[in-house]
Parts: structure tokens; sequence; C-alpha cells
């Protein structure tokens, strides 16, 4: 799986254009990678990446392989039903009957046996999977997500096409030149005239100076109680402390539209501290820290 991005021309005359993303997203089938585990486990270290052999093939032949043919990309590996896979070996394993002397019916059942588990794969266990995903990571920098089922594939893929969608907006935003550089909005304050014009920004920019706030979840709490007053009287309108502390726990918090809309809470750490520090008279109280 592989992603494009459709750019629009600088003018209207001009038509869109569609870029290559570098991600690509490969599924290996289980009984494929089991091979590959297999004959990790077999061929000596000096031969596991130089190996041409398709019979002998180890995750490291096969993603050197891969990246001959996608040079400049970022590869992420998927397996679905690896559990699945090792369960079912291991219980045939168990059940295989022991026999002293084997008769002509019994080398029979034997050979078919034999082929039936050369047709659905070798046996592995798990330390031979985490032996060889280590190796492959120390080696080539790359990682296998291991899947349950192929629900899981569904949503890791959307959650995949997601991040990639997101990824240049975020660089884009992180990319301000210099870490410590604040920019000129922030560092200017805010303008407020004698009707009151501004106070709400004010207000926005007093709930991220806590550590760990962003914009996007200072505008929530602005738009559910638009004044620090509004906030005061409904502290005072809680029965306990308890729900003084997670008032504002529940608010949503949107960021971002279409496609890569996501949603979540405040939380109740937050609410916590912005409760704390709306009531305690404490001048020495660490809001970080949870009595």
């Amino acid at each position: 799986m592989s992603w494009r991005r459709r750019t629009a021309g600088p003018t209207e005359v001009e038509e869109e254009s569609w870029t290559e993303e570098p991600n690509v997203l490969l599924l290996l089938h289980t009984e494929e990678f089991a091979s590959m585990i297999y004959n990790y486990r077999q061929v000596p270290l000096q031969e596991v990446q130089s190996s041409t052999d398709r019979q002998k093939e180890t995750l490291r032949s096969f993603v050197a392989r891969v990246m001959e043919k996608i040079p400049g990309k970022t590869l992420a590996l998927v397996v679905v039903e690896l559990e699945k896979y090792l369960r079912s070996h291991k219980g045939q394993s168990q059940k295989r009957p022991r026999q002293a002397v084997p008769s002509g019916s019994q080398k029979e059942g034997q050979r078919k046996r034999k082929r039936q588990k050369e047709a659905s794969g070798p046996e592995v266990s798990r330390l031979d999977v985490e032996e060889a995903l280590v190796d492959l990571q120390l080696h080539t920098g790359i990682q296998v997500r291991c899947l349950e089922n192929w629900k899981d594939l569904s949503d890791f893929a959307s959650m995949f096409t997601k991040s990639v969608a997101e990824a240049p907006f975020k660089r884009e935003r992180e990319n301000t030149g210099f870490s410590f550089y604040l920019e000129n909005e922030w560092c200017r304050g805010v303008k407020v005239d004698r009707s009151g014009k501004g106070l709400l920004q004010v207000w926005q920019r007093q709930i991220q100076q806590f550590h760990r706030v962003s914009p996007d979840m200072a505008s929530a709490i602005v738009s559910a109680y638009p004044s620090p007053w509004l906030l005061k009287q409904a502290y005072h309108r809680c029965f306990s402390e308890q729900e003084q502390q997670n008032i504002l726990a529940d608010i949503p918090v949107r960021r971002g539209d279409g496609v890569t809309a996501t949603s979540r809470r405040i939380g109740p750490e937050l609410s916590r501290r912005i409760f704390l520090q709306m009531t305690s008279h404490n001048p020495d109280l660490c809001l970080d820290v949870t009595n």
C-alpha cells in the first residue's frame, strides 16, 4: 500500500498534480513470514542478508530485495494472525503420536502429515520470531507490526493513512526556525480595549500557560467557560470537591478538519490542575504533583 498526495497548481489555470509519498505499507502472508523466521534460524549469520536463494530467504534479505525496487521509500511491514499460526502449530506438535517402529501405513501417514506441514508452513516459536524481529530492526531500522485479525489490519491501515496525511502539516507547524523562539504575536500579548474586546484571548492565553496545554485544548475550555468568573461560578454550583476537580474533564477537544479530524477530552489531570490554580491559596503548591 502506497499513497499519493494531490497538490494544486500555483495558478487556477494549471492542473493539479500528484506527488508520491515516501511511505510504503507491505502485508506479509503468515506462512511466508514464518518461513523467513525459520530460515533465519537455519542460515548462518553471515548469510542472513546475502542469501539470494528464495528457498532460504530471511527477513533481512527480503527487505533488502524490496528496498532495491523502491529506493528512498520508508518501508513498514505487517503480519496478520501470527498468534493464531503459532498456536495452531504448537497444538499440532503436542498432538503428534509417539511410535516406536512405524509400519507401512504409518510411514505413509507420516509422509502425508509432513506434506501437510510443509503446505501450512514451518513450525517456529515466539522466541524465534522475537530474535528475527530484533535482528531486522537493528540492521535495517524496519519494524514489523503483528496484528490479531483482519479488522485490526483495517484499523491500522486507516490510522497509517491518517498519519501520512497529517505529516506535512505537523512538520510545517514544528518548523519555526528556533525551538526557543516564540511567535511575535505571543510575545506582544493581547490588546484589550475599553469595551472588553480581547479579554477572551487573554483568558485563553492564561490557560495555555499550563504545562502540556495546546491551543486547541485552551480554545475548548474557553468555549465552554468564556471567562474565569463563569468557571468560578460553576465550581460553586458543585456538590463535592471531586466534582469540582472533574468539571472540565469531559470537554471535547477537536483538531483538524475533514478526514484528518480527531477528537479527545480535556481529561481529569488538566481539569484538576486548573481547579487547584483557580481555588488554592497556597503559593507554593506544585500543580503537576498528584496529592
